[in-house]
């Protein structure tokens, strides 16, 4: 047997997790590397109930299913998606309005403890650009600069297969109507990309950790219907559509130098 490492996967939400890195956890857990993930936020948008945070509950069972050993959240609220921040609930602070220090210094301190060979965070853009996981590219590269030991690996997708379905759907006429241009810049272009896990064989740990979000799939909107159609399709086809996880290398992230961002 190899050399085990310790690898803490960032994340901005539950069921984040399951989508970006969901079979690379499973994998790296499967070959006996310690796996720790952290949430920044309880994906909720209002003060937490006496009943607790349900999505929390559903990130145990979907870390459970992917052979994580440890999760732990940081303590913020979901900032929303959209052209509005609304104010804090009152028990917890918006991800996107929390010092990117003071957040930074939580998530190194859990990396030391830990003795943590590798980060899993977020490209620049924050994937698809949410205020949350922009902020968790942010707070990852700052932790890792207080963290000298740490090597980090930014989740991402390269962006020009996309542009490709966008513009064949739109060629098609097939709705929603993608926005191609906007896909531009979203992502990471292919030639940023230095690391590809081919992770099929564990689409169904993927495909389960993601159905483990039972609120997610029950949700009006579009983003919920292609969560229940992913949770519907047959594993094989499943490990076909999401069977690659991608990651850009940061050879030594800029130390902080204070304030928000």
């Amino acid at each position: 047997m190899g050399i085990m490492a310790t690898i803490v996967a960032f994340h901005a939400h539950p069921d984040d997790e399951a989508l970006l890195t969901g079979g690379t956890l499973a994998r790296a857990s499967a070959d006996g590397h310690r796996v720790v993930l952290v949430v920044a936020t309880d994906g909720l948008m209002d003060r937490v109930s006496e009943a607790g945070a349900p999505r929390l509950a559903e990130l145990r069972a979907s870390a459970a299913v992917l052979g994580v050993a440890r999760v732990e959240h940081l303590g913020y609220a979901d900032s929303g998606h959209g052209p509005v921040l609304y104010p804090d609930p009152g028990d917890r602070t918006r991800f996107a309005r929390a010092d990117t220090g003071e957040a930074a210094r939580l998530l190194a301190a859990l990396l030391r403890e830990e003795n943590a060979d590798v980060l899993l965070s977020y490209d620049a853009n924050g994937g698809y650009g949410h205020r949350d996981h922009v902020k968790v590219h942010e707070v990852g590269r700052a932790a890792a600069a207080l963290v000298e030991t740490v090597r980090l690996l930014e989740a991402t997708l390269p962006r020009e297969p996309l542009v490709l379905i966008a513009r064949a759907l739109r060629a098609l006429r097939v709705p929603p109507g993608f926005d191609d241009t906007a896909l531009a810049r979203v992502y990471s272009p292919r030639s940023a990309i230095t690391h590809a896990f081919t992770v099929r064989r564990f689409a169904r740990h993927k495909q389960a950790a993601l159905a483990a979000h039972v609120s997610e799939l029950h949700k009006p909107g579009r983003m919920s219907g292609v969560f229940r159609m992913l949770v519907r399709l047959p594993a094989p086809v499943f490990g076909l559509l999401l069977g690659r996880e991608w990651f850009t290398a940061v050879e030594r992230p800029v130390a902080f130098r204070g304030g928000n961002t």
